[in-house]
């Protein structure tokens, strides 16, 4: 196991290098750049550019540079923790990531939690109860749950919340709590507003694993070395948990690869109805207006999550699936 954790770290050097290639080249394919989408909003906006300045802005920027050139000075400065200069927002990148990092990394965990504690405890008792009343219940509301989109759901509680409550829950704070220092008032508020977001992004999620440890949980049980252990007398809860909910688990940790980089972007359209403070709307917006540190550094960074969740994954699966066996 050691070795092979050692090296798959070897090997995660020469993929992340290629992946902040890749990534900076698809950042840089689309037509155009900053500078085109900032001086067409200035034209359409009636306020006239001349070719003089757009030169001197692309000189200043560094718009004029080849590719490899910018490549080179992005990377080189994300090794000293200079991530780049955000255009649009007129800030550097890294402030603006750290800024949204760590009500992202809130929702985002809670709502994993969430997802993971309500399927599994669905999925067990589904798959232990088949056919029964609760097992109709919990397929019925896992096909709602998987048909309806996120923010469609979003929109469903803040009309419901409104209309009958006169309540907004859109946000993370009440509009008195959103620009005020931290405090236990706002704490609370915060708390207030944060099941919203953790059901509505953890709908999906939670009928989708429903359905899959129901599914493999129930092929398990039905095999021969269950049935064995039940006329030896072993009890079904040892059973159960012996190995039929370990192997029924792996598709929980294999998705830990994905799982970490969907931490930071979330669910982006959920995110804008929800106007949620997160990663998601201003990766997008970097991505519209074509600022390319910014989207490149958030894109960076998914990728480096991903790696890791992979690595994080398989270590995992070693631990729990007896039959996998690493040389």
């Amino acid at each position: 196991m050691s070795s092979f954790i050692i090296r798959r770290l070897i090997y995660m050097v020469p993929t992340i290098l290629v992946l902040s290639i890749v990534v900076f080249v698809i950042i840089q394919l689309p037509p155009g750049d900053w500078l085109t989408s900032y001086v067409a909003g200035m034209r359409a906006a009636g306020d006239e550019v001349s070719p003089e300045r757009i030169d001197i802005l692309r000189e200043r920027y560094g718009f004029d540079q080849p590719m490899h050139v910018k490549y080179f000075k992005w990377i080189t400065g994300i090794f000293r923790g200079d991530f780049g200069f955000s255009f649009s927002w007129n800030k550097p990148v890294g402030e603006l990531i750290w800024s949204r990092m760590g009500l992202t990394l809130l929702v985002s965990i809670s709502t994993l939690i969430f997802t993971w504690i309500v399927s599994f405890a669905i999925g067990l008792y589904s798959a232990t109860h088949q056919y029964s009343i609760g097992d109709y219940l919990a397929t019925f509301i896992g096909f709602i749950g998987l048909a309806t989109p996120n923010f469609m759901l979003a929109l469903i509680l803040m009309y419901l919340s409104f209309e009958f409550f006169g309540y907004s829950i859109s946000g993370l704070f009440s509009y008195e709590y959103a620009n005020a220092p931290w405090s236990i008032a706002k704490l609370i508020d915060l708390l207030k507003h944060l099941w919203i977001p953790i059901i509505v992004s953890g709908t999906a999620g939670t009928a989708g694993l429903i359905r899959i440890l129901r599914a493999n949980l129930l092929d398990e049980l039905g095999k021969p070395y269950v049935v064995t252990a039940k006329t030896k007398g072993v009890s079904n809860l040892k059973i159960l948990f012996k190995y039929p909910v370990r192997i029924a688990l792996i598709p929980f940790i294999s998705t830990v690869g994905w799982t970490f980089a969907s931490l930071i972007s979330g669910s982006v359209i959920t995110a804008i109805v929800l106007n949620l403070p997160t990663a998601g709307p201003m990766l997008l917006q970097a991505l519209k207006t074509q600022d390319m540190y910014l989207a490149g550094s958030f894109i960076f960074f998914l990728s480096i999550l991903t790696v890791i969740g992979t690595l994080v994954s398989d270590i995992l699966l070693a631990i729990v699936d007896p039959r996998i066996r690493y040389k």
